[in-house]
């Protein structure tokens, strides 16, 4: 899955922000969606592709969570709505692997 060019830029400009800096839910949850879809497409290398959409989707969703406690914890953003980020990251996740397979 190639998905992740969509949210390199977003994962960068979170990186690269300073700690504690006020970060957008959006920006938070592009930048892990772009992990988890990073971790995903290892998890498929090393374990083959889910055969079902729903298993990829759960795959993804897990992925997610963990990579926003990371940049919660390393960007140290308490003040950031963690449910709402990932509820956004998963949405957004789900429609990105909606397309992507509507495609091929």
């Amino acid at each position: 899955m190639t998905m992740s060019n969509r949210f390199g830029e977003q994962y960068t400009q979170v990186v690269s922000s300073p700690h504690k800096a006020k970060l957008s839910v959006e920006l938070v949850a592009d930048a892990a969606c772009y992990r988890a879809i990073k971790a995903y497409n290892a998890h498929c290398e090393r374990e083959g592709k889910p055969v079902e959409h729903t298993k990829a989707k759960e795959l993804l969703g897990g992925f997610a969570g963990d990579a926003l406690d990371s940049i919660v914890e390393t960007k140290d953003l308490d003040v950031i709505d963690k449910r709402k980020v990932r509820q956004y990251a998963e949405e957004v996740l789900n429609d990105e692997y909606d397309q992507y397979y509507e495609l091929y």
